[in-house]
C-alpha cells in the first residue's frame, strides 16, 4: 500500500494529462490554476473589513480558510497524493460550515434548535467533524458529497430570492448561480467526459473550474451577507460596491455599511 504522501496516491486523477510539463508537478494547469485564490482571498478581506467590524470578525476566517483551500489545492493536484486530495476536500467542508455557521437564516434552522443561533453553530461543528472522519472512509464519493451541499444551498438563495425585491439581491443571485453553474459543468464535463475533451486536445476544464469558483467565491459571499442583514441587521443599511470602480463593466461585489455598533 503506498504512502499517503506518495505521488498518485489518491484514486482521483483529473483529465489532464500527468507530469507534461514538470516532473515535480502532475497537473501543471490544475495546480497552477490556483493562484486566483491568492488575489481574491486577502482583496475579499481588505474590501469586507468595514462589514467584517460590525457584523463578524468571523469573515476574515472564512477568506484564510479560502487561501487555505488554494494552498491544500495546489499540494494536491501537485503531487495527486492520498493525503493532498483529504486535506483539500475538508478544507472545503469547514469552509462551507463556516459560511452556514455565520450566515443561514434562522427561520431555516432545524425546528427542535427554536432559532438559537449558538446551537445552531454546535450542530454545524458537530456534522462538520462527523464528515470530516467519514471523509476518510469513503474518499472517493467527497467531491460529489461537497457538490451536494451547493444543492441545499441554492435552495436556500433560491427561497430568498423569491422573497425579495431587492434589485442588487436579485442580480447578486443571478450572477452567483450562473457562475457556479458554469463552474459545477466545467467540473462534471472534466469528471465524466474526459475521453471526448481528450479527444479535442482540451484537458484543462478543472483548472477553469478553479478559476471560476474562485470568482463565485466573492459574489457568494456578498450574496449572503445581504441575505444575511434581512434577518441580522435590519435597521442598518448595506450598499453594494464593485472593486475597482462600481462604474466599470466588470468588477468585484463588496458591502458598504452605515451605523457603528460592534468593533473586533
Amino acid at each position: 500500500m503506498p504512502s499517503i504522501f506518495a505521488y498518485q496516491s489518491s484514486e482521483v486523477d483529473w483529465c489532464e494529462s500527468n507530469f507534461q510539463h514538470s516532473e515535480l508537478v502532475a497537473e501543471f494547469y490544475n495546480t497552477f490554476s490556483n493562484v486566483t485564490f491568492f488575489i481574491f482571498g486577502p482583496l475579499m478581506m481588505f474590501l469586507m473589513h468595514p462589514y467584517a467590524q460590525k457584523r463578524s470578525c468571523s469573515i476574515y476566517g472564512l477568506c484564510v480558510l479560502f487561501m487555505v483551500i488554494g494552498v491544500f489545492s495546489i499540494y494536491f493536484h501537485m503531487t495527486l497524493s492520498f493525503l493532498g486530495q483529504l486535506l483539500d476536500e475538508i478544507s472545503i467542508l469547514w469552509l462551507l460550515a463556516g459560511g452556514y455557521s455565520i450566515w443561514m437564516p434562522r427561520c431555516y434552522f432545524p425546528t427542535f434548535l427554536g432559532e438559537n443561533r449558538s446551537q445552531f453553530i454546535c450542530l454545524v461543528v458537530i456534522a462538520t467533524m462527523v464528515s470530516t472522519f467519514l471523509s476518510f472512509l469513503r474518499p472517493t464519493v467527497n467531491a460529489y458529497a461537497l457538490n451536494s451541499i451547493a444543492v441545499h444551498i441554492l435552495y436556500i438563495v433560491f427561497q430568498e430570492y423569491k422573497k425579495t425585491s431587492n434589485k442588487e439581491l436579485r442580480h447578486l443571485i443571478e450572477v452567483s448561480v450562473v457562475l457556479w453553474a458554469f463552474a459545477l459543468t466545467s467540473w462534471i464535463i472534466d469528471r465524466f467526459l474526459c475521453s471526448l475533451c481528450q479527444q479535442i486536445n482540451f484537458s484543462y476544464l478543472h483548472s477553469i473550474w478553479h478559476v471560476l469558483i474562485s470568482i463565485t467565491f466573492p459574489y457568494g459571499m456578498v450574496t449572503m451577507a445581504l441575505v444575511d442583514a434581512r434577518y441580522e441587521m435590519p435597521n442598518q443599511t448595506l450598499k453594494v460596491r464593485y472593486w475597482p470602480r462600481d462604474t466599470w463593466p466588470v468588477g468585484l461585489p463588496y458591502v458598504e455599511i452605515s451605523d457603528d455598533h460592534k468593533n473586533c
